[in-house]
């Protein structure tokens, strides 16, 4: 049974980068107003600016992707009986 997770287990990990990057976009927006993070390369933003965009990206991506694949995981083994390695 947990073979059959592997094929289910990448459709939720691509989900969750998904979703990251919606909830990220949001975050991003309400704190400061605009509609994108500034690229590591972008000239009229400060070091601070982009290394600010760069954490928080960071830690909203890795909260989001690990609650959708701790659910996805959880979801599995309600369904299965077995957790998934």
């Amino acid at each position: 049974m947990k073979t059959l997770y592997k094929p289910l287990g990448l459709v939720i990990s691509v989900l969750g980068g998904l979703a990251a990057n919606a909830v990220f976009t949001k975050v991003w927006a309400q704190i400061t107003g605009e509609d994108q993070a500034p690229a590591s390369t972008a000239r009229d933003h400060s070091w601070r600016e982009v290394l600010f965009a760069a954490a928080l990206q960071g830690a909203v991506f890795g909260l989001v992707k690990a609650a959708i694949d701790r659910a996805g995981a959880t979801g599995y083994e309600s369904l299965t009986g077995t957790w998934p390695e």
